[in-house]
């Protein structure tokens, strides 16, 4: 990570900032002209500024629930930047066309699982649209490894990647604080502020992504990209500007009461440590946690308590608030918690899947029949057969929230092989390079990602997997892992 710059000049900064406003300003369109001009606009912004586009990627992706609630046009600007930049970067490198296909054994295990799956899927009836669907969103996220891995990466855009989190990090702390002292009545579209939450729900803060797994798993990597600016930046400036950072985003990972993620974290600094021995930054860790609760959690509480006494209320909330930390875990072994759980929720699905596992034990029943992304948005033919009905659910179909039972029941003993092989020949790529920082994070990120696949469906999770093969490449890269590939000289040199 020597090669690492800090170096930034004014004009990189406002073309980052000129193409976030015009994704602001389009929310204030009628959906079809903001799509149509957005769509221009970063079309030409991706393919002039390759580079610049794919750090527009990191709030554009965390905060794309809240623009196309917005906004519906927004919807497509993620896919145009990642095609856009992966045509330019092919149109380049015409005369290195055989280096495009040279990949990693986990690549080889990948591209295997997603066609096993499709196929699978299509010989059981499921529709065309849906496998596509679910093949894009397994995908997507693997263009960025692809393109950034083999690119010459100016010597700054790790700094810029880790900027533009923070910044967003900031906004979504802002927010977060003002939804749960108002009670989730504002900075928040009408439509969320609505929504009826149970008791131990409302007390979650829901953010700009409105989920609180889905921010708790942002501030984790935010909190990452503090850790890394302060050492980045080795003269100390900016000092108290991360160290303020650093317990606002602990205070917000606490407030999304979000058990997943921080036994996800918890294992990522764990192996982290382990293999650093990092023993100072385990201390930096520490003293921020501990001045999170004291500065952030309790007070926010206390000031959510004070505002009740005064007679501020929410129409939505329910007519007992509980939850807190220690409750968080303590609910998840009560009696109605295992109850709910066998009947409609977890424990239901998994016994769902292995239910459908013995039925297809070889194959599965494919892509988009159970628990995926494509079953959100498609029926799945198999859920009449096996007794899973949306009612249960919402009224609607649901994700399995674990991103196993999926594997299992979607693609059998043949999948869950080449699942295993995807995640094995990947952390065997960290564990070679388990001397340098970069590989310590990455062998510690990939045990973090495993455990948080037995709470969400962490792999179709898309503003986990953007920072995820974001970090990927960009380690691939450094360590030219892949004949590089030239995708903008201009933007190069000019962070050098």
């Amino acid at each position: 990570m020597n090669d690492i710059s800090v170096k930034m000049n004014k004009k990189e900064w406002l073309e980052i900032f000129g193409a976030i406003l015009v994704l602001v300003a389009a929310i204030l369109l009628p959906p079809s002209i903001a799509q149509i001009s957005t769509a221009i606009f970063f079309v030409l912004f991706a393919f002039f500024k390759p580079f610049q586009s794919l750090v527009i990627l990191v709030p554009y992706v965390i905060f794309r629930t809240f623009f196309i609630e917005l906004n519906p046009g927004l919807k497509l600007i993620g896919d145009l930047i990642t095609i856009v930049v992966l045509l330019r970067l092919f149109l380049l490198n015409t005369k290195k066309f055989k280096t495009w296909f040279h990949f990693k054994p986990f690549e080889y295990f990948f591209f295997a699982f997603l066609i096993f799956g499709a196929i699978i899927g299509y010989k059981n009836g499921v529709s065309l649209g849906a496998i596509v669907f679910q093949l894009r969103t397994f995908g997507v996220m693997y263009l960025l490894y692809y393109i950034l891995s083999r690119s010459e990466l100016p010597k700054n855009f790790l700094v810029k990647i880790a900027w533009v989190t923070v910044f967003s990090g900031a906004v979504i702390f802002i927010q977060g604080i003002v939804e749960k002292l108002s009670m989730r009545q504002l900075l928040m579209p009408e439509v969320w502020t609505e929504k009826i939450l149970s008791s131990t729900n409302f007390v979650r803060v829901y953010g700009m992504l409105n989920n609180p797994n889905s921010l708790a798993l942002v501030m984790f990597f935010a909190i990452g990209a503090v850790f890394f600016l302060r050492w980045a930046y080795k003269n100390n400036e900016f000092k108290w500007t991360f160290r303020i950072a650093q317990v606002a985003f602990f205070g917000m990972l606490l407030l999304t009461l979000s058990r997943g993620t921080w036994i996800s974290a918890f294992v990522f600094v764990l192996f982290f440590i382990l293999l650093s021995r990092n023993w100072q930054l385990l201390k930096r860790i520490a003293i921020s946690f501990v001045v999170a609760i004291a500065l952030i959690y309790f007070p926010v509480n206390w000031g959510v308590s004070f505002l009740q006494n005064l007679g501020v209320e929410s129409a939505v909330a329910p007519e007992e608030i509980s939850g807190g930390i220690s409750n968080r875990f303590t609910e998840t072994f009560s009696d109605d918690t295992l109850e709910l759980m066998q009947e409609s929720g977890r424990m239901f699905y998994i016994k769902k899947g292995f239910e459908v596992l013995k039925d297809y034990p070889i194959t599965g029943a494919g892509f988009g029949t159970f628990g995926g992304s494509a079953t959100l948005s498609y029926d799945s033919p198999i859920y009449e057969e096996y007794g899973i009905r949306s009612d249960i659910y919402g009224g609607k179909n649901f994700y399995s929230d674990n991103q196993y039972i999926q594997v299992i029941a979607e693609t059998g003993a043949v999948g869950v092989l080449l699942f295993a092989g995807f995640l094995l020949a990947m952390v065997w790529m960290y564990w070679k390079e388990r001397k340098t920082v970069f590989g310590q994070y990455l062998f510690g990120l990939w045990f973090a990602t495993g455990v948080a696949g037995f709470f969400y469906n962490i792999w179709e999770l898309k503003v986990y997997v953007l920072f995820y093969f974001i970090i990927f490449g960009i380690f691939a890269s450094m360590r030219t892992m892949y004949p590089m590939l030239k995708l903008s000289d201009y933007e190069k040199q000019k962070a050098e």
